[in-house]
């Protein structure tokens, strides 16, 4: 399946699961993420995610949307007890949040919601959006990497549309 099919369905799950309300932006992106990379943890690691949507639990601070990125951007480049610091993780997760920040003009959920109603359809739509954002950038990172995208080409069929 060709990069940028993957990419368009990712961004359209990660959309399709806040949009919907099964999920909050920061779990959205964990959730996506897992389910392009073939699950390599278990549905309920979205535990993980969930004290982060509207700014680090409702505090309006990081964007929820980008702290589920930069964990999901972990399930792919992080490490567990007694090995090294893999040597992607830090630029990629300091790309994803100039990404954002280039693109909204803040990384902060309080300045990227400011002017809309909370609770109108608008600012939903809005960090919908951004979701879908952080999502598909990730994915695309992901594919640029032989290694990584060797192993999601594998799995790549649950994304056809």
């Amino acid at each position: 399946m060709e990069k940028n099919s993957i990419v368009a369905s990712i961004r359209k799950n990660a959309e399709g699961y806040f949009g919907r309300g099964e999920f909050f932006c920061s779990e959205a992106v964990v959730h996506t993420i897992n389910e392009l990379l073939g699950w390599p943890y278990a549905e309920d690691v979205v535990k993980l995610a969930s004290a982060f949507p509207i700014g680090l639990g409702k505090s309006g601070c990081l964007c929820g949307a980008v702290s589920g990125g930069a964990m999901a951007l972990g399930m792919a480049y992080g490490r567990k007890h007694g090995e090294p610091m893999k040597e992607k993780m830090f630029p990629v997760s300091a790309a994803l949040h100039d990404h954002i920040k280039s693109l909204y003009g803040s990384t902060c959920c309080r300045v990227l919601v400011k002017g809309y109603e909370f609770t109108s359809p608008e600012r939903k739509a809005h960090c919908v959006k951004i979701t879908g954002e952080v999502a598909a950038w990730i994915a695309e990172r992901l594919l640029e990497d032989p290694e990584i995208a060797q192993k999601i080409k594998m799995t790549s069929s649950q994304f056809e549309e």
